[in-house]
């Protein structure tokens, strides 16, 4: 405390000093202040008045700067309108932009005008009242834009289906175009390797120079006027269509919808007309409206992106292929005529060629060529049918004749006839076929040509070719040309001479077989050594047709021999012969003269056999004749007329009317007859009963029931005609050895019998 009070004692020391050292200083500060205080009133009174006289002059200033104030605030109100405004004014131009693309049908561009302003113009002035009204018209909009453009596919769906033709014309015109040019150029490559076809077995160098310059004429005269699927179609809707959709993220919709339309269009396109098979125009048009519908198709999926696949063209061109191949195997069952199956032929080829050429595969309709090729053979055979029937009928069944060496030659070219022989004799001569042969022969090489029309440009080998050419000339053989030859064999109105005349045609024919096989190897190039090769049948063929020519020169040879023998009269109760012939047999025998002389152009087994055969025939009718249930009766003398006629028969065998016969074979015809009648004529039954059954017997080929029944007829006579029989000796003893004999000969046929 006493430190303190020191320290306390101290400091008021320090702050006497202190105040007594500023003390004037102060005294002299507030003498200085009071002097100021006048000064600083006055100097008040002057502020005052000077602050009085300042505001008052600062009135108008401020009057002044209020209205700068209210003039910078205005202008900074006009700076943000005009700033907003520039905001607002590319929305607005913008929307405008999308009016004037909506009125002048850019739908496209509008749409993408619609993104700009919401992706960038409308988050700018999204605060702003009319923007708002903006964003929500713009759905409409495209609501619009979808049904415009949705419009717009509608017509152009419309336009293709009604133009779809007129492409697929365009298109099949192209193609044929360029299939015309290969082919001439082939034909010229051909040409200098040698390998030729033509009409006679050749086509001239000159003829396809002629083609191919014409080929390239055409090509430059329809290079300018190609028309391409865009020259004829408008594609740019569906183009506008598939942008809009896209950019309106529904392109799934669109696909859906278009392939759906499309798919209805298809099968509008292959529904046929109901008389489409009655003419070529009904098949091209449905040709081209299918080719029409899978060009655009095929445009469609080149040009666009998704719009259509591959696989969906696919499955679409196999809907339609199996529905075209279903109409087509209906409506071709109806053609009848070969010349529209070829013109059908040769649209497919064309319809196939086409849509393979736009990468369709077309495999199908190939194979269905080969089931129409079957129909178009039929159609031919039955036309050639008609062709065969027509030269058959104008035929004069007799030789050609030729008076000159022009006429000679016309025939030769015509039929490929040789024979050294009658190429040595002099005008007038005959060759010894008739007219129908070169007719024929000329018809088979026409109807060869026809069947090779169809089987050109169906892609094959040559030797696939040559096998359908042969296959199909074989069937016009066998089946066309026989059936004909064999019907007209049979007709009432053919005659032995007519027989005797298609016997030697189809000798000729037969012949001329191997110059058809020549034929076919000329125009195919396939060698007739290969392996595969089919031969032509045309030897059986008209081997058939000339063993039933054959048969039935012996059945109308017999059939005449009937009647000659249907006019024998005989009296068979006559007790002495008329020492001459029958007039009927003799008639006969001249008739069988004059026809065995026109036999000598048959070939010699022929002619022998039909000699043999009426000899046999008349034989077994004479036979016949004496052992007749009806014939009750035989005297004596008519087994001696009966043979006087034997006799003649026996001449006429022996004067040989056919050359070849050995020793006496034709008179062995008439040998169970000569037995028989020598038998009876010397009353020789002693001899015959002894030696029946040895080899060596004299009347080994005498039937004892045909003696037995014969004598018993004449025993019946002998009762009848003797009356005072018994009266005389001789007679009863005859009639007593004719009813031993009966017994006898009875005995051995029941003997046989029981044997039997």
């Amino acid at each position: 405390m006493e430190k303190l009070d020191a320290c306390i004692r101290n400091h008021d020391k320090e702050i006497e000093k202190m105040c007594n050292f500023h003390h004037q200083g102060f005294v002299d500060a507030i003498t200085e202040l009071l002097k100021v205080r006048t000064d600083a009133e006055k100097l008040k009174v002057q502020v005052t008045d000077t602050n009085r006289k300042f505001q008052d002059a600062g009135k108008e200033v401020i009057v002044q700067t209020e209205d700068i104030i209210r003039c910078r605030i205005q202008q900074r109100n006009i700076t943000t309108v005009v700033e907003k405004l520039q905001l607002c004014l590319p929305v607005l131009e913008m929307y405008s932009k999308l009016k004037e693309q909506m009125s002048a049908k850019r739908y496209y561009s509008a749409l993408k005008t619609m993104e700009q302003l919401e992706n960038v113009y409308f988050p700018r002035v999204s605060q702003y009242r009319f923007c708002q009204l903006m964003i929500e018209n713009l759905p409409k909009l495209r609501e619009d834009i979808k049904e415009i453009s949705m419009s717009d596919l509608k017509d152009f769906l419309e336009s293709i289906r009604k133009h779809s033709d007129k492409i697929g014309e365009t298109a099949m015109k192209q193609a044929q175009q360029q299939k015309t040019f290969s082919v001439a150029l082939q034909k010229q490559n051909r040409v200098q390797f040698g390998k030729n076809i033509h009409f006679n077995d050749r086509i001239p160098e000159e003829r396809n120079e002629v083609e191919l310059k014409r080929a390239f004429e055409e090509e430059d005269e329809n290079e300018e006027e190609v028309l391409t699927v865009q020259d004829l179609v408008d594609f740019s809707p569906v183009y506008r269509c598939l942008h809009i959709y896209s950019v309106l993220g529904d392109e799934e919709t669109f696909e859906n919808y278009y392939r759906k339309q499309r798919k209805k269009q298809a099968r509008l396109v292959l529904q046929p007309q109901s008389n489409m098979h009655e003419t070529v125009d009904g098949y091209r048009r449905y040709f081209t409206q299918i080719v029409g519908f899978f060009v655009v198709e095929d445009h469609i999926l080149h040009v666009t992106q998704g719009l259509v696949t591959r696989a969906y063209t696919d499955e679409l061109w196999n809907m339609a292929l199996s529905k075209i191949i279903a109409v087509l195997r209906a409506h071709s069952s109806y053609c009848t005529d070969p010349d529209l199956v070829l013109e059908l032929k040769n649209l497919i080829v064309l319809f196939a060629d086409t849509l393979q050429g736009y990468g369709f595969p077309v495999n199908r309709l190939f194979d269905l060529l080969f089931e129409i090729r079957d129909q178009y053979n039929e159609t031919l055979l039955k036309k050639w049918t008609g062709v065969f029937r027509d030269i058959f009928e104008e035929d004069n069944y007799s030789p050609i004749p030729i008076v000159n060496e022009e006429e000679y030659k016309v025939v030769i070219s015509k039929f490929p006839f040789q024979d050294p022989d009658l190429e040595k004799q002099s005008f007038p001569k005959k060759f010894p076929m008739s007219q129908s042969v070169p007719h024929i022969y000329i018809q088979v090489k026409e109807f060869i040509y026809a069947s090779l029309k169809f089987s050109e440009s169906l892609h094959r080998s040559s030797t696939e070719i040559d096998d359908m050419l042969r296959k199909s000339t074989n069937l016009l053989l066998t089946r066309t040309l026989s059936s004909c030859l064999l019907n007209l064999i049979r007709k009432p109105h053919i005659g032995l001479t007519e027989l005797v005349q298609i016997i030697i045609n189809t000798t000729h024919l037969e012949q001329a077989c191997r110059y058809l096989e020549d034929f076919i190897t000329n125009i195919t190039n396939i060698s007739q050594e290969t392996v595969h090769t089919t031969r032509l049948y045309g030897l059986s063929t008209f081997k058939d047709a000339r063993h039933a020519a054959e048969g039935e020169i012996y059945t109308k040879l017999n059939q005449k021999i009937d009647e000659f023998v249907q006019l024998a009269d005989y009296d068979w109760t006559m007790s002495e012969p008329d020492g001459r012939a029958s007039g009927y047999l003799m008639d006969l025998i001249n008739f069988l003269r004059s026809i065995f002389q026109v036999f000598t152009h048959l070939p010699g087994k022929v002619a022998q056999t039909a000699c043999m055969s009426a000899c046999q025939h008349l034989s077994t009718s004479l036979m016949q004749m004496l052992l007749d249930s009806e014939l009750k009766q035989i005297s004596m003398g008519a087994v001696q007329q009966f043979n006087l006629d034997v006799i003649q028969c026996e001449l006429f065998a022996s004067s040989e009317p056919v050359p070849g016969f050995q020793g006496d074979t034709l008179q062995l015809a008439f040998i169970d007859l000569r037995q028989l009648l020598d038998l009876f004529m010397v009353w020789d039954w002693s001899t015959y009963l002894a030696d029946y059954g040895q080899p060596a017997s004299k009347y080994l080929r005498v039937n004892p029931n045909t003696a037995l029944t014969l004598l018993e007829k004449m025993k019946d006579t002998s009762k009848k005609n003797n009356i005072f029989a018994q009266f005389r000796k001789n007679d009863r003893d005859k009639q007593k050895l004719i009813e031993t004999v009966v017994k006898q000969l009875r005995s051995l046929v029941n003997g046989m019998s029981q044997h039997t």
